[in-house]
């Protein structure tokens, strides 16, 4: 470490909370020192009325970029100078390039869990998609799905602030891609949760509900569940939720997060960086780490 960090390595971080169990310092720092590049990776926890302190903090660093984790995204969305065309829809930033002092925000969370899909052989054009969660990943999710040609995309998320801005979504995304029917119910109806589970191709956890601390809980009942079920979630600490422990029970395919961050990450390490990033070094070294 004392010969990567010089006088003049840049600085880059995570921003959100919690941030303890976060992936990204690893993934990030292994990348660039792959790749040459003198930039150092950390991850600060701050709250959401902390974010304006930390952008500026950010400018008067003269830091590169930072990702934003939960539940920093919205907010951070407010304070840019600039944003990208998806974020501007979805209204949440996870990616924030500095440009000279100028702040751009970009979303990448739901490319990431388009391309991990993928990844495991699963395209979701022509499927039908239920998302849980209207949060920031959780809207990029039903957003980039319904951009990349899904059929249907229906929301369930409880009722709090959030659900409001999930019938926005479907506003926005009637008027972006009208051929993606948009639909938005209470988590709390568990009839009807069953009954679009029950018709649906693929079934995405996009909440905090199974992340460590709080893991062992679902907001699926293994009932609702069926073997033709793709389930995605894109909790990845633990690597296995109990909704992706309860799909393998039933011989669904399952989906964890894991692969959702690598991909998310690796868009927003192209934005910082301009290279592709290393994926298939990290995921070996990765390998090496776990079998250690």
């Amino acid at each position: 470490m004392e010969k990567r960090i010089s006088g003049h390595t840049g600085l880059l971080a995570l921003i959100g909370s919690p941030v303890g169990h976060s992936g990204s310092p690893a993934m990030y720092n292994f990348s660039f020192q792959h790749d040459g590049l003198d930039y150092a990776y950390m991850a600060f926890d701050i709250t959401e009325d902390q974010v304006p302190a930390a952008l500026d903090a950010m400018r008067l660093f003269k830091m590169r970029g930072c990702n934003v984790t939960m539940p920093c995204k919205n907010e951070v969305a407010k304070h840019m100078d600039e944003l990208s065309p998806a974020a501007r829809i979805i209204g949440a930033v996870n990616t924030i390039v500095n440009e000279d002092g100028k702040l751009i925000g970009h979303i990448t969370d739901g490319v990431g869990f388009v391309r991990n899909l993928k990844e495991h052989g699963v395209d979701v054009k022509g499927k039908k998609i239920v998302v849980l969660g209207a949060g920031g990943a959780a809207t990029a999710i039903s957003v980039q799905c319904a951009l990349d040609g899904a059929k249907e995309v229906v929301i369930f998320n409880g009722d709090d602030p959030f659900f409001d801005r999930a019938l926005g979504t479907k506003e926005k995304l009637k008027q972006e891609v009208p051929d993606c029917v948009v639909n938005v119910y209470h988590l709390e109806d568990q009839d009807k949760l069953s009954a679009e589970i029950a018709s649906a191709d693929i079934l995405a956890n996009a909440t905090k509900v199974g992340m460590k601390p709080n893991d062992g809980v679902s907001l699926v009942d293994p009932e609702m569940l069926r073997k033709e079920l793709i389930v995605a979630d894109a909790v990845y600490n633990p690597e296995k939720t109990k909704l992706i422990l309860d799909a393998e029970a039933i011989g669904c395919q399952a989906i964890g997060g894991k692969g959702m961050l690598l991909w998310q990450g690796a868009a927003a390490y192209k934005l910082y960086t301009g290279k592709e990033m290393p994926t298939a070094e990290y995921q070996k070294f990765q390998a090496e780490q776990e079998n250690k």
